[in-house]
Parts: structure tokens; C-alpha cells; sequence
């Protein structure tokens, strides 16, 4: 939070956070007071400026962004890819980009949570080859698995390790790409 405000919170600074309905009670309008944000989602609602298709993204605005960020939204798109492209086409030269999603999570508000993300998966989402430098990504909060009684014979028992409840990718526009 505090590195957001220290980059973006200016005059004249665009802030786009696709997914920014209130659902958990955590609402980021306030995060950079003197930036231009503006929240999108699917549905209407509180902390919403642009309701549509995160799929079709760019068709909504005709301006590019200085920050774009996500926040536990990935896993409910049906074609995070194709999302990631729209964010990027979005994204000013020399803008930056930042989405933190589940990496192992309980199944929730189904039908529509699709994906679990590593920090790989994520800078597969953000390519070099699409103009996106890593800044930093990676992986939060362990948590401990283990197989149940319902599970194959070989696995009860067992302990699943490597689980993380987030991942996260930041990183910065270089260049544009076509």
C-alpha cells in the first residue's frame, strides 16, 4: 500500500482496478485521493464507475492507464488470458500492472472461480514478449494440506506441501507491442 501511494498517488495519475465491486468490504478507491481511479467490474455496485466484460476490456475506455491492478479476481475469469492482453493494451508506456489472486483457495463464489494461479503461471499472463518486465512476483501466506479419509489409499493421510493461499505479479509496461 504504502509504495502504491508513494508511485501513483499524484495529479493527473490514471488508476484502473478491474474487479473493484465491494464484495469482502475492502474497497481501493481511496488508496492513491489525489489520482483519477476508476473501478470496473462485471456487475454494478458500490466502488463501480464501468460495469462490463473484463474480456472485452479495452472497448470500455479511451484512455490508457498509468497503474492497472487485480485483486483476487484471476481465478473467477473464464479467459484470464485473454484479460491480461486487454490490461495490457490498457497500460500506458512505462505504466505499471499488478494482480494478486488465489494460488491454492477453497472453492468460492462457484460456479464462476475457474483457475488457481503459481507466480509462474502469472508471468506467463505478463510475457516479456508482450512488452512486460517483471518487477517482482511470487507467493503468500502457506498453508497446510493434507489428503482426507476420502482420498486414494496410497494418499490419506499425506501431507501436501508447496501450498500457498496468494500469488502475485507486478511488473512495468517497456514497450509497446502489437
Amino acid at each position: 500500500v504504502n509504495e502504491a501511494r508513494r508511485l501513483f498517488n499524484r495529479e493527473g495519475c490514471e488508476i484502473l482496478e478491474v474487479g473493484s465491486r465491494v464484495v469482502t468490504g475492502q474497497k481501493h478507491r481511496n488508496l492513491c485521493e489525489k489520482a483519477n481511479y476508476t473501478g470496473f467490474d462485471l456487475y454494478e455496485g458500490e466502488n463501480v464507475d464501468v460495469a462490463g466484460d473484463a474480456h472485452r476490456l479495452s472497448e470500455y475506455f479511451d484512455k490508457k492507464f498509468d497503474f492497472i491492478f487485480s485483486l483476487a479476481v484471476f481465478e473467477h475469469l473464464a479467459m484470464p488470458w485473454v484479460v491480461a492482453e486487454e490490461m495490457i493494451k490498457l497500460l500506458k508506456p512505462g505504466g505499471y500492472i499488478y494482480v494478486a489472486t488465489h494460488y491454492a483457495f477453497s472453492s468460492h463464489e462457484r460456479p464462476w472461480h475457474f483457475f488457481q494461479f503459481s507466480e509462474q503461471a502469472l508471468k506467463c499472463l505478463f510475457p516479456k514478449a508482450a512488452g512486460i518486465e517483471c518487477i517482482e512476483a511470487g507467493c503468500a501466506d502457506p498453508i497446510k494440506g493434507e489428503f482426507s479419509e476420502n482420498s486414494h489409499p496410497t494418499l490419506r493421510g499425506g501431507i501436501v506441501p508447496g501450498l500457498y493461499t496468494f500469488s502475485m505479479f507486478f511488473g512495468k509496461k517497456v514497450k509497446e507491442v502489437e
